[in-house]
């Protein structure tokens, strides 16, 4: 056990833009942890790395769109807080006090948060935030034609799940891999106890100092970090040090600023002011929300190679006339709309410092105008971004 680590041990112990379409050919719902019907969308096949042999590998064009892109989809019709650290050392307390200290969650304006690194993150992990992971992580699998990662990662051996929130990519990751040893670490101890037998979770901080060994993990995984990480040129270096020589590292984010087809979003819509709201905040606390267009420059600067960049969009609503994207639309109304609260609450009072009475009033607005579905062609961009390390590569030690 290292000393800023605490594991809850093993089986629940504790650029051209080129647009693809995307389409359902077999209808119907999807599960989170059960491949959809959808079809990807990446662009040709041949564009993308196939395997993990020494450098010479293709490299697939920079900028892709998974899905329809925003200007085809209007074309096919519109259808119906960092004060909060803590420096204080937890070495030499027992288990007991430890487990009791990582539990002893901090509640605020009937919300709950982590109290480990509290102030941290900015969202929330109660049970209705983790309804709302749970829901993303379904629209994930349908736009990644119901793949877990785009990196070509072939058969792992270990993998490091970097923010794993409630668990669940960690625990299909590790269902659709038997052979490997799958690690996700939080913040938060919220993942269920039930798990398979190769997935762990472990408490940490993953802007420390990683303990685990250099060239160790074959993939390591980031999600929807976006706002929560300082340093990320840090980051990326610390997860380039720790990929094993052919190994890969993949990001998922996601803007969060709405956009429309064409822009033709009026500058006065409340949509704009949502997302420099948003974008604010993270200025203010120093941590970007901007990830979702950063990410490939930083892990090229860490010294990756082959590094993709895949986007999607995410509707605001179910206006595109593409099933499969009406369909994501739909649902990230729904995740926007039950939450915001959660998304902005501690944002807006702790990196604004607006009232909860104010910053209530702005979240109503927000709900509102997610529930407009006259507001059309708007829509959330994002990227998936993936690069290897050299097979010649040795760890910066």
């Amino acid at each position: 056990m290292n000393d800023n680590r605490t594991s809850r041990g093993i089986a629940g112990q504790e650029d051209e833009k080129t647009f693809t379409h995307l389409e359902n050919p077999e209808g119907g719902g999807y599960h989170s942890s059960t491949p959809s019907t959808l079809s990807l969308i990446e662009g040709p096949a041949s564009s993308t790395p196939t395997s993990q042999t020494p450098d010479a590998q293709p490299v697939a064009q920079e900028h892709q769109f998974v899905g329809v892109g925003p200007e085809q989809a209007e074309l096919q019709g519109v259808g119906d807080s960092d004060s909060a650290y803590d420096s204080e050392s937890l070495i030499g307390d027992d288990t007991e006090t430890l487990a009791s200290y990582i539990t002893d969650y901090r509640y605020e304006h009937g919300r709950r948060y982590h109290a480990y690194k509290d102030g941290a993150y900015w969202g929330p992990n109660d049970e209705h935030a983790n309804e709302i992971v749970d829901l993303a992580h379904h629209m994930y699998l349908i736009t990644l034609d119901k793949k877990l990662h785009l990196a070509p990662i072939g058969e792992p051996h270990n993998v490091l799940d970097l923010g794993t929130g409630t668990g669940i990519w960690a625990i299909d990751m590790a269902d659709q891999y038997p052979s490997a040893q799958v690690l996700g670490t939080d913040l938060s101890p919220i993942q269920p106890e039930f798990i398979p037998p190769n997935c762990v979770f472990e408490i940490d901080d993953v802007t420390l100092e990683w303990t685990w060994p250099p060239n160790y993990f074959d993939f390591i995984h980031l999600r929807e970090m976006f706002g929560a990480i300082a340093d990320w040129n840090y980051l990326f270096q610390q997860a380039y040090r720790h990929t094993k020589p052919g190994g890969w590292v993949e990001i998922v984010e996601h803007s969060v600023e709405p956009v429309a087809v064409n822009d033709s979003l009026p500058p006065d819509h409340f949509y704009r002011l949502w997302g420099r709201t948003v974008v604010d905040c993270g200025d203010k606390l120093g941590k970007s929300f901007r990830i979702w267009k950063e990410a490939k420059g930083h892990m090229e600067r860490a010294g990756f190679v082959d590094v993709v960049e895949v986007r999607y969009i995410w509707p605001m609503n179910g206006w595109p006339s593409d099933r499969a994207l009406k369909e994501i639309g739909r649902f990230n109304q729904l995740r926007l709309h039950d939450g915001v609260e959660g998304f902005m609450l501690r944002l807006l009072t702790t990196a604004l410092g607006w009232s909860y009475e104010r910053s209530q009033l702005f979240l109503a607005e927000m709900r509102n105008n997610i529930k407009d579905c006259k507001t059309h062609a708007t829509y959330l961009e994002g990227t998936v971004v993936y690069g290897r390390k050299p097979q010649s590569a040795e760890a910066t030690l």
